[in-house]
């Protein structure tokens, strides 16, 4: 690994750790996709299997964030602060958390959805776990910029990176305000309590969007130093 020399130097990097924290993350938000299968069909025993998966998965991305934290030195000799990594591990760590409550909320409730919006929550959920993947190649290029002391190329793949998965968000707010919108046009006709809880999961499935791409701004402000 590039920051070999430094770990020698000054103790084990975080950086790999935190790499790892993201890729546990996104393979707990990527569940969600079978997940959404099983709900969207209706079949209750395989929505709460995945829905197991899911918890499973943001358990161990929750003892991964918890070791980091715990094992993080107090001062590091690097290009980025100890602060900076933290948030960034906070903002993964809120990504696995809302996928675990949203596959939560649905089974708990053995939510139905209206008629036709399969294919559009589908397209909703795919591009904010794209959303995601899009933080987590930021994420990988960590060690490379920290090696390049964050000049040269590697900081305008890294800004490309960012630049993309803005795009990629505001794919998913398109298709949020598509969604809410669908949603709003029936919405007298469906039980007023279900609809309150239909528009608390579009607006959690929002949530993972946003929240990679605050690991990218966070990437962002920490180039621009």
């Amino acid at each position: 690994m590039a920051f070999t020399t430094i770990s020698n130097m000054f103790g084990a990097s975080p950086i790999r750790p935190l790499q790892k924290h993201m890729e546990s993350v996104q393979a707990c938000i990527t569940q969600l996709m079978p997940f959404f299968d099983a709900a969207l069909a209706e079949d209750w025993d395989g929505a709460r299997k995945q829905q197991a998966e899911v918890s499973r998965l943001e358990r161990a991305a929750d003892d991964l964030k918890r070791e980091l934290r715990l094992n993080m030195p107090r001062s590091l000799f690097m290009a980025m602060s100890r602060r900076d990594l933290l948030e960034v591990l906070t903002m993964q760590d809120k990504i696995a958390n809302k996928a675990k409550d949203i596959a939560g909320l649905i089974t708990g409730r053995e939510m139905s959805f209206p008629a036709g919006f399969g294919p559009l929550l589908k397209d909703f959920v795919a591009r904010s776990i794209d959303a995601s993947a899009q933080a987590q190649k930021a994420i990988n290029e960590l060690d490379e910029l920290v090696e390049t002391g964050f000049r040269g190329n590697e900081v305008q793949l890294v800004e490309a990176m960012i630049h993309k998965l803005d795009e990629i968000e505001s794919d998913t707010d398109t298709i949020q305000v598509k969604i809410r919108a669908a949603l709003f046009a029936i919405e007298n006709g469906l039980n007023p309590v279900d609809v309150m809880f239909l528009y608390r999961i579009i607006d959690w499935i929002g949530d993972l969007g946003d929240l990679s791409q605050r690991v990218g701004s966070r990437l962002e402000l920490m180039l621009a130093r």
